[in-house]
Parts: structure tokens; sequence; C-alpha cells
């Protein structure tokens, strides 16, 4: 009956417009016309406004008896009648309905592949960008740094861990070994070993959000090493001694380490280290002052000699001023600095120190006699007529030592340096040094890193082998606190004096660096030329 209605009403309208076109074309009198027309029109829809008017009555009629004869909640409001009549002229504007078929439900995609382990990347420049691996969830199970070989039968895994998680609970930790077969395929045998991990945590609790976790897997048989292999670390959070995610926690399957067919030269373990000495150096942040950089690292090449090396971390503190410093040592061989910024997204202690210098011990470990760990304000120094090779030679049945700290005031000067200053070099015009008793001053330190497991920022705790503290007739430092993250001229004030008191301290003029600053510029002269001759602050 409705569709009868709507094209009964479409007719008629069809109808009236054709009348209406006749009118218009007969009659071209103006306003009489225009209101004979609208009469005509009226006059010829007489029949149909009846029949709408009669359908709105009985309508209104039926609506009436419904909220009479049914009960409350089945009554119509007139917000209800607008929405029937809305429906209504959307009917009629549509196409009569067809039949849809709804879609098949898709199903649920499945859950994306682990994503694969970073690799370190060397850029252009020789600059090594060091990749972070984080495992598990905020906070973080276990963040990998690096994962290194210790012997032929021991590995140590080095990373971060949520110190909330090793202060109130007890994870713990399994390794399992997975040798690769004996072709070139590189299919895994059917044989694994496993052992559990055992961690160290040697920041000394002054972790943040994260805390720096050692793991050192040690295997009663030694793994195939020609043939190669996986290391792989289950990083559990539970307390019940379980690997799982039952009862008390969830496990982590984390890859450490890879190593190809062949890709391992075991002679390392036997052979004499590339270098005597190596630097390991804590994490640079903030804006440094290249020239500062540039006298430090010009002093140290000299003292320790050809066969050192020096590892920079940069945590932010490399820019492009700096940089420009060290690729003349970069390129001679002297010095490898790692691009460590990630590390910024796992709150640590001190940018995460401690995670840096025990990545440095475990990454070089094989490669040096003697690894020394201090800042880029501090510089070694030994007595003269001794050598850094006779102290160390003297310390050879230690396997690690503490050195003693001479600060320097970051800001008396002589008054013979008046006008000078600008020319000359930090440690040559910085001559005062404090002498206040009582004080427990840090100290820096040197080891053997073979006959250590993992290491601290001012000592380790963790050494196979006598530690010596009382070295201080053999080698000592000198402090400059402060200078290194100023980028303006140190001398503030002027002095004429050997002894004096300054801001509640006493100090003694101290000659001592002074006189090696020159021997130091002819040095860096003769080594990379003068490029580094206009630095500034």
């Amino acid at each position: 009956m409705y569709w009868v209605f709507i094209l009964f009403l479409k007719k008629n309208n069809r109808e009236m417009v054709e009348k209406r076109k006749e009118g218009m074309g007969g009659n071209k009198e103006g306003g009489d016309n225009q209101k004979k027309m609208f009469v005509g029109v009226v006059w010829n829809c007489a029949a149909e406004i009846k029949i709408l008017l009669t359908a709105l009555f009985f309508l209104c009629l039926t609506i009436t008896l419904l909220q009479y004869f049914l009960p409350s909640r089945f009554s119509l409001s007139p917000s209800d009648l607008r929405l029937c009549v809305s429906s209504v002229t959307k009917l009629s504007n549509s196409e009569p309905p067809s039949l849809v078929l709804s879609p098949p439900p898709l199903k649920s995609p499945s859950p994306p592949p682990p994503p694969s382990l970073q690799q370190d990347e060397t850029l252009g420049n020789g600059v090594i960008k060091r990749a972070f691996n984080p495992f598990g969830s905020a906070a973080y199970n276990f963040i990998q740094m690096g994962s290194y070989r210790g012997g032929l039968n021991s590995f140590a895994i080095i990373g971060l861990s949520s110190k909330p998680l090793h202060v109130y609970g007890k994870p713990h930790y399994q390794c399992e070994w997975v040798p690769l077969s004996n072709n070139q395929s590189d299919e895994t045998v059917s044989t694994t070993i496993t052992t559990t991990g055992y961690k160290i945590l040697p920041d000394w609790g002054y972790g943040r959000v994260y805390t720096v976790v050692v793991v050192n897997c040690t295997f009663k048989d030694n793994p195939i090493i020609p043939i190669g292999g996986s290391l792989i670390l289950y990083a559990s959070t539970g307390a019940g001694g379980g690997f799982g995610d039952d009862g008390g926690g969830y496990t982590d399957r984390i890859e450490s380490l890879i190593e190809k067919h062949d890709s391992f030269n075991v002679s390392v373990f036997d052979s004499p280290p590339k270098y005597d000495y190596l630097y390991c150096g804590s994490s640079l942040y903030g804006n440094l002052s290249p020239q500062r950089v540039r006298e430090w690292i010009a002093y140290h090449v000299k003292l320790f000699g050809e066969k050192s090396h020096f590892v920079i971390h940069d945590a932010g503190g490399i820019h492009e001023d700096v940089l420009q410093v060290l690729l003349p040592w970069i390129e001679k061989g002297y010095v490898t600095l790692q691009d460590i910024r990630e590390q910024e997204r796992f709150d640590g202690y001190y940018h995460n120190q401690f995670l840096v210098v025990n990545d440095c011990l475990h990454r070089y470990r094989f490669m040096s006699k003697w690894m020394f760990f201090f800042d880029v304000d501090e510089f070694i120094y030994v007595p003269p007529k001794n050598t850094i090779g006779s102290v160390l030679e003297s310390l050879r049945d230690y396997s690690q030592f503490t050195i003693e700290q001479m600060p320097m005031v970051n800001k008396l000067c002589l008054t013979d340096d008046l006008g000078k200053a600008p020319r000359k070099w930090g440690f040559e015009k910085l001559v005062y040094r404090d002498v206040k008793r009582g004080i427990r001053r840090d100290r820096k330190y040197a080891i053997q890193p073979r006959n250590v497991f993992a290491t601290g920022v001012h000592m380790s705790q963790n050494v196979g082998g006598r530690t010596l503290h009382k070295t201080e007739r053999r080698i000592k430092y000198f402090h400059y606190h402060g200078t290194i993250a100023e980028r303006r001229e140190p001398c503030r004030n002027y002095i004429n004096s050997t002894e004096l008191n300054f801001e509640g301290a006493p100090y003694v003029l101290d000659m001592t660096m002074r006189k090696a600053a020159a021997s130091v510029k002819k040095f860096e002269l003769k080594t990379i030329g003068d490029g580094l001759q206009r630095t500034r602050q």
C-alpha cells in the first residue's frame, strides 16, 4: 500500500508540473497570470489534499487510541513520531531494498615475529655506533649491550635490568649453548649444553630504574668452537627457581651471541695482547670543551705510547667541535669512538657509566695487558726518571691498583700568565693544588683485565688476585674538576703566591704538570700536524 500511495503522489505531481508549465506558457501578463496559475494548481490538487488530510486525521486518531489502551512503556512521544516520519522520508528517496550479504568475519592477525638482533654499525668516519637490544616489557627484564667470550668454555653477557626486580624479587638466569652442525649448512645438531648463569651486580647499588647486570656463563664442557653456535640466555623474573611462565613470573629467551662456522680464533686466549695499555672511558655528555679534550688526548697518547688505545663513549658530549679534535687520532689508530646515546632511554646511574665500563672490560679483555679507568679531566702522572712501563712492570704481581688524586683548582692562575693565558693549555696554567686534609678523595684505578670478572667506576670488587692501594710514590693523577664542561677561559683570578687560602680552602703552587706542557705540544705537532692549532675553548 505504501508504494502504491507514493506512486500516486508522484503521478499527480507530474500532472501538476505539466499544467503549471502550460499556464506559464499561455499567459504572459505578469502578476495576474501568476495568481490565476496558483488558483489553478490548488483547484486541480483539491482531491489529493483531501486524501492527505484524511490520512493525517486517521494517523492522529490511531496514536491517541494507542496511548489510551497500551501501557505507559509503549507510549509514543513526539520525538518518536519525528523519527518515524524521517524514516519514511528516507525510504521514499531510496531504492527498493535488496538482499545484502555481510562479509565473513576477518581472522585475527598472527603476532609479528620477534625483532632481529640489532648489530653494531661502523660509520663512514670510523665511529662505531653501538646497538642496544631490549627484551621484555618496561621496565625491561633485560637490556643487552654486549655478549663476549671469556674463554674456551665461558661467556659474559652485559646489560641492564629492572632495579626493583633485583631489589625485591629473585630473578635468575640460565645459559644454553646450541652448537652448529659439522657441515656448512648451519643446521643445528640436537645436543645442547646448559648451565646456571651467575649474575654480578657491579654498580654498588647506585642504579636508578635500571641496575647493571653481568651474567657469567661457564659450561662444564667446552663449546665446539670451530663449528660455531649460539648462546641463549633465559632471563627469568620468577622466584621459584624454574624457567618458564608458570608460577612466579615469566622468562625471556634471548639469543645473546651467534658465532659462525670457524669465525672465532681461539689463539686470542694465549697470544700476547695487541695493546700494552687500553683506556676505557666513562660516558661523555654535555657541552664539552674541544681544547680541553685536545690537551687530554695528546698528553695521554704521549704518556702511554704507541701500543696504547683509547675507547671513548659518546653519550651526547661529542659534538662537532670535539669530533674534529678526535678525528686525527682516530685516523692514526689510537682512538675508537662509540656512539652510546641510545642508552639514555634507560634510566641508569650517571648516563649508565657502570654499564659502559663493564662492556669495555669484556669487549677488550684479551686485547690489552693493562686497562685504565679515569675521566677526561684527569691526567695520569708518573715521577721523573720513570716511565709508565717501568711503573706497571713493578706492579705486575697485582691484578688491580688504585691511584691517588691530586685536586687542582679550576680558576686560579699565576700573575705571570696575565695576558698570555688564552694561548696556554689548561694543565699548563692551572697550577694551584688543594691541600685540605681530612677529606676522602675518589681514586681511579688500573687492572689486568684477564683477572677481572666485573668492574666499577673507582675500582673493581670482582677481581681474581691482589689489589694495591698505596701507590702514591709510583703513580698519581691530577684532577682539574669542572674544566672539561666549560667552554670559556678558566683563569678567573691571577695570584703571585706559593700558598694561599681561597674560598675557605688552602692551596699551594704545584708546577708539576706545567713542566710537561711544552713536550706534549711538540709531540702533538709531530704526530698529527698543525691541524688543531686553532682549536677553540
